[in-house]
């Protein structure tokens, strides 16, 4: 794969299919709704060097396709960009034949289904290279099947068809190209042994791949790698469906999956975020939706020091109004409608003068609430207590502002839904899918709703902390997290699935859990120091600050370790013996900021079915539907400097590792 660069034109080709001709192929729903969506995050990030052409529907036949890498794709030159977008049916056959056999260590060759034929992936495959040999940064994103299978989810839509057989004719010999190494970067909505899914979210029908993928990019910095990305999709897509897997390709360390995004095509300077008046639509904060704020009430702005933060304020302020010296920091603004390039805001408190400009950090955080959908059939009673449960499970005994009730799970307001089935006696808590998020509860008592309620209360905010990202700004990348094993000093790499896997040992005495070392590197060599508060979220729904001493600061090119640089040991927990292939998950997430974090919010225990139901009043503490950025509170008798303003500029980084015991 050649490089690309950041001043190069993005040729785009987006093909979507939702319509296929009747009785060849079931139609979809939500691909055109991914091609749109899919523009509208491109255009955000590479403005107009971004070169684009549409096929959907009836235009996307196989020759249109062909035709349009070869043509648009191939106006790319060096230092340019090429972006192919497939959302559709997939497709795959038996290899059968020798020559089959022999490129397809599978067993099975796969196809994207155009609107009158296949597309065979290693014929796509040859003409992406074809374009990447010209020195083009060449990407493919594919969200359909890549494998057969029965529907798993009763409320998702399988992208796989079984075709027109003559189409398997027709397609047979490009199956035959030779594999040859990749030239192009390939983010792939499966495994090739599995379907891809699409459903609805807010009413309207996506790709669940795409729409976790374009999160993650909303959410993301301009110098975020595939890998990265890989990561944070996968995490946003598990919450829907536990049976999809994307895949990254080639995920060699070091190699195309280390590369930025597009190559980092779209990149701004960073700057702070700046309060000014609209003489039309009043205060506005110049910070939205396309820097990762959720369309939530919530979201609150503090004043900081002109000097707070890195970049060019005083150039930005002249141009949007005069420039004196702030009011004291500390005042707040509160979120009422987030744009996509801007916040409206209103003061809480003070009046700010209309010829101003302020400087602002993001001091808390609008959490959208997860989506609880009921079933009960036949026990009328059970449902009646899950709807009381669910009206008392927030602070004061009121409705819970992390819980929204919805009649279909296809209202569903946020990335969470939760499918509270009630049968035989017990609360299935299910995902999307169908898979379980924990063991069935018993719903036999009347207080048996209320734990069912403290589940779902617990789970909402754990998914909170683990899919908590910053908006990029002056200080992403500048802290980053590495794991290396223990004694050693190279750093582990993620595999294709976003994860670092690492394994016991088997010793004398029986299974040996493997130690590594966590260390927080501050890259730059000069600058400020910058506080770090490092989670482990495990899979028993805890998260803890522990490993980094409940957060310190690390100056300039300095690096700091876990556990005051002692070996971590990652064994599975007590309850979960360390048998062959037993597994737990860790998400190690790393938020950086410019000024001291209060911990306490971030605490959560591990979720206990039998722990009493009073425990849960320390999460209702942190659950009124924002996530908050000030520092620790202080008397006036603390030593040290008055912490004012928040934490000012923050990132986060988060690694998901997965430590499981081998078949020895």
């Amino acid at each position: 794969m050649s490089g690309g660069s950041r001043t190069g034109a993005v040729h785009a080709l987006l093909v979507g299919i939702n319509a296929y001709p009747g009785g060849r192929c079931p139609p979809l729903e939500g691909c055109l709704n991914d091609v749109e969506t899919a523009e509208e995050a491109l255009l955000r990030r590479t403005g107009r060097r971004l070169e684009l052409r549409r096929l959907l529907d009836g235009d996307a036949t196989v020759t249109a396709v062909e035709s349009a890498v070869r043509d648009h794709l191939g106006r790319a030159g060096p230092g340019d960009t090429a972006l192919f977008w497939f959302s559709g049916h997939g497709t795959e056959k038996p290899a059968t034949e020798r020559v089959h056999l022999d490129v397809e260590a599978t067993g099975r060759w796969q196809a994207l289904v155009c609107v009158d034929g296949l597309l065979v992936d290693k014929r796509l495959g040859a003409l992406l290279d074809e374009v990447a040999a010209r020195g083009v940064h060449t990407v493919a994103v594919l969200d359909c099947c890549y494998a057969g299978g029965a529907t798993r989810g009763r409320h998702l839509t399988p992208r796989f068809a079984s075709p027109d057989p003559a189409w398997f004719a027709a397609a047979a010999r490009d199956a035959r190209v030779p594999a040859r190494p990749a030239r192009h970067v390939l983010l792939a909505a499966t495994r090739l042994d599995q379907p891809s899914y699409e459903g609805r979210f807010g009413g309207r029908a996506h790709g669940l791949f795409t729409y976790a993928l374009l999160g993650a990019l909303r959410a993301a910095g301009p110098e975020a790698t595939y890998r990265e990305l890989l990561a944070a999709t996968r995490s946003r897509l598990q919450v829907s469906c536990a049976y999809q897997h994307p895949t990254l390709a080639p995920s060699e360390p070091g190699g195309a999956a280390d590369h930025p995004f597009l190559d980092g095509a779209g990149a701004r300077d960073p700057s702070p975020f700046l309060l000014r008046e609209d003489r039309r639509d009043g205060w506005q904060v110049d910070c939205g939706a396309g820097h990762g704020l959720p369309f939530e009430p919530g979201t609150e702005f503090r004043v900081t020091s002109p000097n707070a933060a890195p970049g060019r304020p005083a150039e930005r302020t002249k141009a949007a109004g005069r420039v004196t010296t702030p009011e004291p920091t500390g005042h707040v603004v509160r979120a009422v409608a987030v744009g996509s390039e801007r916040t409206l805001v209103t003061p809480a408190g003070w009046e700010p003068e209309p010829s101003r400009v302020y400087p602002v950090a993001l001091s808390a955080l609008a959490v959208p609430p997860a989506s609880v959908a009921l079933s009960a059939p036949g026990d009328r009673a059970a449902a009646r207590a899950l709807r009381r449960a669910l009206a008392e499970a927030g602070p004061g005994r009121g409705p819970s502002p992390l819980l929204r009730l919805v009649e279909r799970p296809q209202e569903q307001a946020g990335d969470l839904l939760f499918r509270v089935e009630a049968r035989e006696g017990r609360a299935h808590v299910l995902r999307r899918d169908g898979s379980p998020f924990v063991h069935p509860l018993p719903l036999a008592r009347p207080e048996d709703a209320d734990r069912v309620a403290a589940c779902l209360v617990h789970l909402t905010r754990w998914h909170q902390l683990r899919d908590l990202e910053a908006p990029p700004g002056p200080v992403t990348g500048h802290v980053r997290l590495e794991i290396t094993p223990w004694g050693g000093d190279t750093p582990l790499a993620a595999d294709e699935h976003g994860e670092i896997v690492c394994r016991y040992d088997l010793g004398p005495g029986g299974p040996v859990p493997p130690q590594v070392s966590v260390r927080l590197r501050h890259t730059a060599p000069e600058g400020r120091r910058l506080w770090c508060l490092l989670l482990d979220l495990t899979d028993s729904f805890a998260s803890h600050t522990s490993l980094f001493d409940d957060g310190r600061f690390v100056g300039p090119g300095r690096t700091g370790y876990a556990l005051d640089n002692r070996p971590v040991q990652l064994s599975l927990p007590p309850h979960r013996p360390p048998r062959p292939g037993a597994f737990a998950l860790d998400w190690l997430k790393l938020i950086v900021c410019e000024g001291e974090l209060n911990t306490v919010p971030f605490h959560l225990d591990r979720w206990n079915p039998r722990a009493p139901l009073s425990s849960r009043d320390s999460v209702l503490r942190h659950a009124d539907g924002a996530l908050r950025l000030d520092p620790p509170e202080r008397s006036a008798r603390d030593a040290g400097p008055a912490q004012t303003g928040g934490p000012g500029q923050w990132a986060t980084q988060t690694v998901r590792v997965r430590t499981v015991v081998p078949g020895w």
